[in-house]
């Protein structure tokens, strides 16, 4: 089982690339292969915009607030239009000039902070608008960058129950009902992720499991693929994952990914399986450090410890044109300390892992 769960993502590079290769080609009559992935040139590369995205709220002024200012940086790279830029911002203002609105997807005890937010975020944008008329793409994106981490507080504070029912079958595992940050510490320097449990509960509530036992500590990286993964999260000197001490079994956990529109996510079936071809998962490979988790390819539940880091590369998972969106569960991503990856080789160390937010999230399996 080891061998398979460390080869499965060898084998969907080298499958992605001969996608690619094919494409390449410009073979007359190609079909495009049953692959789900997010529709071309429609994908979103920032893990931290992918997360403010997901968050199960449903309140339109919030979620315009944050368009306006998630376009920003896509007016940058056109060529710094300006223009384009100066209309996001007052797109921005006027939004905030009702808050009312926006306060209506908060719950009243949590009112008063989100009156906070909403005026540091009003006085953040009109700031912003002056940065703009200097038309200096550093600090424009710099202070987008800080409004956006408010923005993403503000609708945490929308966010009043947890979306769904996990499946009861599942209650034997731990579930993270909510979300957690955790602080990898390496050899080659330091990482932040955010792993999310209101769309890939018991993805998530495993891998926090985990880190909370302190499994990952010590381990090696496994592989660094030439660029496209880093993974870790074998227990040295056996071929499988986590065996829980208290029963002595092994803990595989199902597949779990969640369609962008859906209600709850799909559980032990890949996108294809499904016959949704052309859907998007609700949290895509399409950031650098997106993490998945590893699985062999002969069994699509027996995911266990082993995870992956995705080092994003639109050439090589072009937005529906990849094999692992819809086929690998997504559970989080990392939000700072990104370059770090790329200096991880084949052998490098976690010399910890430790939750610094979000714990009591975490619920274990009730006792029997």
């Amino acid at each position: 089982m080891f061998k398979l769960l460390k080869s499965c993502l060898h084998n969907s590079v080298i499958s992605l690339l001969l996608v690619i290769l094919f494409l390449a080609t410009g073979t007359v009559g190609w079909t495009p292969p049953s692959y789900a992935g997010l529709p071309a040139g429609n994908a979103i590369t920032d893990g931290k915009a992918l997360l403010r995205y997901a968050l199960p709220i449903d309140n339109q002024p919030i979620r315009d607030l944050q368009g306006d200012l998630e376009d920003i940086s896509n007016q940058m790279r056109a060529n710094r239009r300006w223009s384009a830029v100066s209309k996001d911002v007052s797109k921005a203002l006027r939004v905030l000039d009702k808050p009312a609105k926006i306060l209506e997807g908060v719950p009243t005890e949590r009112q008063a902070q989100a009156e906070t937010l909403i005026a540091k975020l009003k006085d953040g944008v009109s700031g912003l608008q002056d940065v703009v008329s200097t038309r200096d793409k550093g600090k424009v994106l710099q202070q987008r960058s800080q409004l956006l981490n408010v923005v993403g507080e503000l609708e945490e504070l929308m966010v009043d129950k947890f979306p769904f029912e996990v499946p009861a079958k599942y209650s034997y595992l731990p579930q993270l009902k909510g979300r957690a940050t955790i602080e990898l510490k390496t050899n080659k320097g330091n990482m932040t992720m955010v792993v999310d449990g209101y769309s890939a509960p018991i993805t998530a509530g495993n891998f926090v499991d985990l880190v909370q036992r302190g499994f990952y500590d010590g381990l090696d990286f496994t592989r660094a693929e030439e660029s496209y993964v880093v993974q870790t999260g074998d227990p040295p000197g056996k071929e499988f994952g986590f065996v829980d001490p208290k029963t002595k079994k092994y803990r595989s956990i199902p597949l779990e990914i969640w369609v962008e529109g859906d209600k709850e996510p799909l559980y032990g079936i890949t996108f294809e399986q499904a016959g949704l071809y052309t859907e998007s998962p609700k949290l895509p490979f399409s950031a650098y450090g997106a993490m998945g988790m590893a699985r062999a390819e002969v069994d699509i539940n027996n995911a266990s410890s082993q995870f992956f880091f995705l080092l994003f590369d639109s050439e090589l998972t072009p937005a529906g044109r990849n094999i692992l969106d819809g086929r690998y569960s997504v559970f989080g991503y990392v939000t700072e300390g990104k370059d770090v990856l790329s200096k991880i080789k084949a052998g490098d160390k976690i010399v910890s892992a430790k939750v610094v937010q979000g714990a009591e999230n975490l619920v274990q399996p009730k006792a029997g």
